[in-house]
């Protein structure tokens, strides 16, 4: 047993009371420093820097103890800290039907525009199917020369390639059409995510196959219970259409699909085929009772528009948004605004904000990425003043596509369809920073 009344160990006590005094005269030091400092910058003009936080001046309880073993989770888990971010969902958008329901992504948690696989929204029209790789087959045929069966490593054999792009359910801000229906983004706009996916092309396979010249469709069935069979026109195949088995660096999620999806870059997230099990190609359509009938809009001429496929133009500020609201800023602070933006059209080439419910329009700033119908982030410096506001964005393509107001969207599609609306989306600011849904139907 050690004495602790030894000079040796006196001298170690004196030595640590001396190391936290000299720890505490170092920031308050730094403290006086930094005040100065952060007067002439814009950011944090009107921050205190606080000499005695006992944050900074004591040991944390983390960095006084071993931490976890590195192999404690073989899969990794997000910090305790971090148990918002989660995919949410509701008996409005399923009837109490989870096995045929949705799970919506909390975009407003996004960083840059990768969404995490355990975050990525998921759709289901039977529940999630638990598919067998080893017993999985992909049958191609119809008007091919060499219809074949593909195990799963027979598929993996041809060259792969990787691509980020988004996917959207074309029923995405639909429950709001008549109205604000959820005071929250992740209801109101979490039906999409995006990721980098890995697969392969389709018209890879077919050059090995050969496509008959009479192909005009081709039929994409799912193995789930469902069954779900989605009509794909062939110049899509021809061009971007790929078969996907990896998703942001690793395989599959079951509720993504597992083992094989398909991926239709831009196009309506309900025809990227999840379970994949057959492609059949022909000269005419498949046409299911659930496309004609469920995916038609009738406007206001009597015509209807029967085949959308690409998700149109659109955009959402994330930040502020009802999840994030800004009651704790004070007039003068500098803030960002941020938000997401997408086209399956194209690539963005521009967003511009508005404050006062789309009377004028700013240019805000593009930022990282910028890729064809991929997630394309914006951004714009906001100096805070204490009163209310109407924000909203609108995004342009490089197909000469610009985001509609709800009034211009109205007069071209009526009110009769909840897919494809992709008019601007607007925030309510209040004078004490709390967000709300609106609509400015002007």
């Amino acid at each position: 047993m050690k004495d602790i009344n030894s000079q040796e160990n006196q001298e170690s006590l004196s030595n640590d009371m001396q190391h936290t005094l000299d720890r505490r005269d170092f920031f308050r030091k730094s403290a006086a420093l930094s005040a100065t400092a952060l007067a002439g910058t814009s950011i944090f003009a009107g921050t205190k820097a606080l000499a005695d936080d006992p944050a900074i001046i004591n040991d944390v309880p983390w960095g006084i103890k071993f931490g976890d073993p590195v192999t404690k989770n073989r899969y990794g888990m997000p910090s305790e800290y971090e148990h918002n971010n989660i995919r949410r969902n509701t008996k409005l958008l399923s009837s109490g039907n989870w096995y045929a329901s949705i799970a919506m992504c909390p975009i407003h948690e996004s960083e840059g525009i990768i969404t995490p696989n355990g975050l990525f929204f998921s759709r289901a029209h039977g529940g999630v199917a638990h598919v067998d790789p080893n017993e999985f087959r992909l049958m191609i045929h119809g008007l091919v020369e060499k219809p074949l069966v593909l195990t799963l490593d027979q598929l993996k054999r041809y060259p792969s390639v990787s691509r980020i792009h988004f996917i959207e359910c074309p029923a995405n801000g639909g429950p709001e059409w008549r109205g604000p229906q959820f005071n929250s983004i992740q209801f109101a706009k979490g039906m999409m995510s995006c990721a980098q996916w890995t697969g392969v092309y389709i018209k890879t396979i077919l050059e090995d196959l050969g496509l008959k010249p009479e192909a005009q469709w081709m039929l994409a069935e799912g193995s789930d219970n469902s069954e779900m069979g989605r009509t794909v026109p062939i110049d899509k195949v021809l061009d971007d259409a790929m078969i996907v088995w990896g998703q942001n660096g690793e395989a599959l999620r079951p509720e993504q699909g597992y083992p094989v999806r398909l991926l239709l870059p831009g196009w309506e997230g309900n025809m990227c085929v999840k379970w994949l099990k057959r492609l059949e190609f022909s000269s005419e359509p498949f046409y299911c009772k659930e496309e004609t009938a469920k995916y038609t809009a009738l406007k206001p001429s009597g015509k209807a528009v029967q085949h959308f496929y690409a998700n149109e133009v659109n955009s959402v500020i994330t930040s502020p948004c009802p999840e994030k609201p800004w009651t704790d800023l004070k007039v003068g602070d500098l803030v960002e605004i941020e938000g997401l933006a997408w086209s399956g059209y194209g690539t963005i080439t521009g967003v511009d904000i508005t404050f006062d419910g789309c009377k004028n329009w700013t240019p805000a700033k593009l930022k990282g990425l910028v890729l064809p119908k991929a997630w394309t982030r914006f951004s714009f410096m906001y100096r805070y003043e204490g009163k209310p506001l109407v924000i909203g964005s609108r995004a342009m393509d490089d197909a000469g596509r610009m985001q509609p107001t709800i009034a211009q969207e109205v007069a071209y599609m009526g009110v009769e369809s909840v897919y494809h609306r992709n008019s601007i989306a607007t925030w309510e600011v209040t004078a004490n920073g709390e967000v709300n849904n609106v609509q400015i139907r002007s």
